[in-house]
């Protein structure tokens, strides 16, 4: 069956998912890009909106939703393994179900995913950075996107930790594929993925200093040379705010 058809069914069996109203409110960003050191070049540094992640949902979730989140709390219980200890929260937001994941469960918890036979998520498509600076000891998270090719079915695990400890378990021995991703992940957010066969960057020189893609990372700074022309960094251009 295909994705569509099982979004068809889940929509079509259950209004999605109540969430926590607000959710969170991590950060204020002004802006066009939120920069903060120096002007905004963009033309709209009188923009400002909030920075909101989406709270916990509550049940029912909708449709198959239910079923995975069912099959996967009693496959932990099976294992001796309380679910609220290892499922921090549930969030459903614009038609995806996202666990959000203790860090030091992680590895049980995708495993049961993938052997699980009601679950079977065979397939992770990677694991992409992010970096919330007004996530207070959770800066930093960790999203990976499993598919089921058993069930047609897609969902999110989401896993965070505070940028004094950046350390997450590697799921290469679960998901092999994951190898180049997290070394991605490693590379331009800093995010240390303990078991990783050989953690080293991927993208940037081994020498290089910080991790580009993080929001406390300068803009700019390393001088651009154009036939004796010097390009000013950002935070050295014209500002308009």
């Amino acid at each position: 069956m295909s994705d569509n058809t099982h979004g068809e069914e889940r929509n079509g069996n259950a209004v999605p998912a109540p969430r926590d109203t607000g959710g969170e409110v991590i950060r204020v960003r002004k802006g066009m890009f939120g920069a903060n050191n120096g002007g905004d070049t963009s033309g709209y540094g009188g923009l400002i909106r909030t920075v909101t992640l989406p709270g916990a949902s509550s049940r029912p979730y909708g449709g198959w939703f239910d079923e995975v989140a069912d099959e996967l709390e009693g496959a932990l219980e099976e294992q001796d393994l309380l679910p609220e200890n290892a499922i921090e929260r549930t969030v459903v937001d614009r038609d995806e179900l996202t666990f959000h994941i203790a860090r030091e469960h992680l590895v049980q918890v995708a495993r049961t995913l993938r052997d699980d036979p009601a679950l079977r998520f065979e397939l992770c498509t990677g694991v992409s950075g992010v970096h919330f600076l007004g996530d207070k000891g959770r800066e930093l998270h960790a999203v990976y996107h499993l598919r089921s090719l058993t069930h047609g079915r897609i969902i999110r695990l989401e896993v965070s930790a505070p940028d004094s400890d950046p350390h997450i378990p590697s799921l290469v021995e679960v998901y092999p594929t994951n190898d180049w991703h997290e070394r991605e992940a490693y590379d331009f957010f800093g995010l240390i993925f303990h078991g990783h066969p050989a953690l080293t960057r991927i993208m940037m020189p081994d020498d290089w200093q910080g991790f580009p893609q993080r929001k406390d990372y300068p803009l700019g700074g390393i001088a651009v040379e154009y036939k004796g022309a010097q390009i000013p960094a950002p935070d050295q251009r014209r500002s308009y705010s």
